[in-house]
């Protein structure tokens, strides 16, 4: 097992993104995920990125991808840019993987075909607050969203107590807001909206509106989810 710095910087991506597909998956930042890598195109991309910047863009396959999932289907706008944070090699030349969801991606235009896996130039998404809003504003809509993810959750002590603990660690709107995106089972066209949402305040309230759509219910990951304040 090879363990990596989480530590991420803007200024040091390139810009063109490795895009690992997937079909059923939305990934956000500040949380975790663990895959298994064994197709040979996507294992090539794995070992280019672990010699390089340890970077992995997770996107989302469009419609129809299932005629063409050989090929190159259509690729979702928005993305995850990822970081590995481990990595094992198995007996069978695959890979299990850890990767750090860092920045939301904005993809911009696919490069001609020149490797097995797809490279696609892209654009970092960066959070921002509306102007004119204070941090006691910004206090009561975590307080909100809190208590919306807990009539949502289960009702397990320990589940509220991890929460709590949470809360307590000082993220930020936008980083809890991520992580119950990412915790929450919605539509993938709902979370899709939330990945591409910058604006914290309008996520939140998407988000908000969401889990109260969708009533008390388990949630889909077990939480709290693996995350990082990197």
């Amino acid at each position: 097992m090879s363990d990596e710095p989480l530590a991420f910087s803007p200024e040091h991506f390139s810009g063109l993104a490795r895009v690992f597909p997937l079909p059923n998956l939305v990934m956000f930042p500040h949380v975790m995920q663990a895959l298994h890598i064994f197709e040979p195109r996507y294992v090539a991309m794995f070992e280019e990125a672990i010699t390089d910047d340890r970077l992995i863009a997770l996107g989302l396959l469009g419609p129809g991808w299932e005629q063409q999932y050989d090929d190159r289907p259509p690729l979702l706008p928005t993305a995850c840019l990822c970081r590995i944070a481990t990595h094992q090699r198995t007996a069978e030349g695959t890979y299990n993987v850890l990767l750090l969801g860092v920045r939301r991606l904005r993809l911009v235009r696919e490069l001609p075909p020149s490797k097995p896996f797809r490279v696609v130039e892209s654009e970092i998404l960066e959070d921002h607050m509306p102007a004119g809003i204070g941090p006691d504003a910004v206090s009561t809509l975590q307080r909100q969203l809190l208590a919306a993810f807990k009539r949502a959750m289960p009702r397990i002590p320990q589940a509220y107590e991890q929460l709590d603990q949470l809360l307590g660690s000082q993220i930020t709107l936008g980083m809890l807001s991520d992580i119950v995106s990412y915790t929450i089972d919605m539509d993938l066209d709902v979370k899709l909206r939330l990945l591409a949402e910058c604006d914290v305040f309008r996520r939140v309230r998407l988000l908000m509106g969401a889990i109260e759509s969708r009533g008390p219910a388990a949630a889909s990951r077990v939480f709290p989810p693996a995350f990082s304040v990197n």
